[in-house]
């Protein structure tokens, strides 16, 4: 026989055929079939859903199983219809949903959900540490649950995907929204949010210069708003100038300049960032300074939110009036969009899903995966960020330590 035909032997027989016998096993031990359920957020005014129907086709053919309860994405404009064409089980209980391996979700667990809950799965869905308590959170470690939040998930280079599209989507739909409240369909000042020849330009004042200001000013800039941006950081705001491509008013806090541009201003948007340093809010009396019909958009308001004045509203009364200023101060933003943001979300955690069962599991990935491991706030029932342990006076132990464990 010659070189050739052995070579053309050899690669007729499967991979795994050539392998030893414990690496065959390990081949056969890597893929595992996960059961994802979906509950639905509309009860909790939430109108995106992670999962589209082409991403739910997608994991059904590498044979997972999606659970979604019905009506799940009706604000979305996805029907249940579509959702089982493309191979989920849809079931009409809450109760069913939550017994799954792995449940996907936007908002966070309430107390009366989590007692629904079998225990030992894996939660994926927002933190917002305000919208919990000190008691949900305890209720979520006794079912030695392992939570993952949206809002702490981070790829391998240290970027935070949801977040940064979240953000995105929330700083265009924030110039959306003051155009919308500044027009007379609104009971406005009957403004038009942009630049007409002859007409002084309207004026836009952005706190912070992140991702959802850069958005927010991108857009404006579109319109010809005079945009002016305020941040703690000269670094940051140059930054910001040059992703923007061009030259804007920009400044630190100095109180004398933010009060002469928040007087002057039609729309104000709070888009400081998190992980901002010092915290920042523009003071009340401030806010007294603006003029009369003015709106004022706090992207923020789930981290306590940039001003003063603000107060956590939903999207079924979204703005309220005081001092004789607009203000909008919903949490959830995106979901004003929630087809667009479902997809945003759905291209993200589509890759993840994959690789947990590819991985043999959730606590398989947590170990490889240091990006999403970064996500998790509480692993099999032990709190394990620091933040949170903070916020709610818990301890939390180092994630790290505990993965030689489990």
């Amino acid at each position: 026989m010659t070189g050739k035909e052995k070579s053309k032997e050899v690669s007729s027989f499967p991979k795994t055929m050539l392998l030893p016998k414990e690496e065959m096993l390990e081949v056969k031990k890597k893929g595992q079939k996960i059961k994802i359920g979906i509950p639905s957020d509309l009860s909790k005014i939430e109108y995106r859903i992670p999962l589209t129907p082409q991403a739910v086709e997608l994991l059904v053919s590498y044979n997972h199983e999606i659970f979604l309860e019905t009506n799940a994405g009706k604000s979305a404009n996805y029907t249940d219809k579509e959702y089982s064409e493309a191979g989920a089980v849809i079931v009409d209980k809450k109760e069913e949903v939550l017994q799954c391996d792995i449940i996907l979700r936007i908002s966070p667990f309430d107390s009366d959900e989590i007692d629904l809950l079998r225990g030992n799965q894996t939660i994926i869905s927002h933190m917002q540490m305000q919208a919990h308590c000190h008691e949900s959170i305890q209720k979520l470690m006794k079912k030695k649950v392992t939570s993952v939040a949206f809002e702490y998930m981070q790829d391998e280079q240290g970027f935070f995907p949801v977040v940064n599209q979240m953000s995105q989507i929330s700083g265009i739909a924030s110039i959306t929204i003051a155009s919308d409240y500044l027009s007379n369909s609104r009971k406005g000042k009957g403004v038009l949010f942009g630049d007409i020849t002859g007409i002084t330009p309207s004026e836009l004042v952005i706190i912070g210069s992140g991702t959802a200001a850069e958005f927010a000013a991108r857009a404006a800039l579109g319109l010809g708003i005079m945009v002016k941006v305020f941040d703690s950081s000269v670094s940051e705001l140059s930054r910001l100038e040059e992703r923007l491509g061009q030259r804007i008013f920009t400044s630190v806090f100095y109180p004398r300049v933010l009060k002469k541009a928040l007087v002057s201003a039609d729309a104000v948007i709070g888009a400081l960032p998190v992980s901002s340093t010092p915290k920042f809010k523009v003071s009340e009396e401030m806010v007294k300074t603006m003029k009369e019909g003015a709106v004022i958009i706090d992207l923020n308001i789930s981290q306590g939110g940039c001003f003063e004045t603000s107060e956590c509203t939903d999207l079924n009364k979204p703005a309220f009036y005081k001092h004789g200023i607009l203000h909008y101060c919903v949490p959830n933003i995106p979901s004003l969009v929630a087809r667009t943001a479902s997809i945003s979300l759905s291209n993200i955690l589509i890759p993840i899903l994959l690789s947990i069962g590819d991985n043999g599991g959730v606590d398989n990935y947590i170990k490889n995966s240091y990006g999403f491991r970064k996500g998790v706030y509480i692993y099999h029932g032990i709190l394990t960020n620091n933040d949170v342990g903070s916020y709610f006076n818990i301890p939390a132990k180092d994630i790290d330590l505990l993965l030689a464990i489990f």
